[in-house]
C-alpha cells in the first residue's frame, strides 16, 4: 500500500476552525496535526472541525495521534467535531469510543449548523464535546 503523507490545512468558517485533512493518518501525521491544531488555537477557535473527507487510511498509531489531539483539546476546553469519515472509520470511532469525545457529523453544513449524526454526542460545535 502506498503511503500518502498527511496534509492538514486550516480555514475559518463561522468562528470554527475547519481542518481539511488529506492523506493517511499514521505516526507521521502527528506533526501536521499538531501544527494545524496550533494554528487553530492561535486564531482563537473554540471549536476544531476535522474534515476527514480526504483521508484514505487511518492505522492504530493514527488513532493514537487523534487521541492525543483530543486529549489536548479537552484539557484546553476546546470542542472537537468531525465529518467526512467513511462508514468503516465511523464504526472504528464508535468501537474505540472516540465518538464519545468528538461529535460526528454527516457533512460540513450539518457540523457548522450543529446537527450531529445519529449516535453522536449531541454537543454542537462551540460546545464541549464528550461531556454528558
Amino acid at each position: 500500500m502506498a503511503v500518502h503523507e498527511l496534509n492538514a490545512t486550516v480555514r475559518r468558517r463561522n468562528g470554527v476552525a475547519v481542518v481539511d485533512l488529506a492523506g493517511d493518518i499514521d505516526r507521521a501525521a502527528d506533526a501536521p496535526l499538531r501544527r494545524a491544531y496550533d494554528e487553530a488555537a492561535a486564531g482563537g477557535a473554540g471549536t476544531l472541525l476535522l474534515n476527514f473527507g480526504g483521508v484514505g487510511y487511518i492505522n492504530s498509531t493514527g488513532i493514537a495521534v487523534i487521541v492525543g489531539l483530543l486529549a489536548r483539546a479537552r484539557k484546553e476546553r476546546r470542542a472537537v467535531a468531525a465529518y467526512g469519515l467513511s462508514d468503516h472509520y465511523r464504526q472504528i470511532f464508535t468501537i474505540t469510543r472516540l465518538s464519545d469525545f468528538v461529535s460526528l457529523f454527516p457533512d460540513e453544513e450539518a457540523a457548522v449548523g450543529g446537527q450531529p449524526s445519529p449516535g453522536s454526542p449531541t454537543t454542537a460545535p462551540g460546545g464541549r464535546g464528550g461531556d454528558r
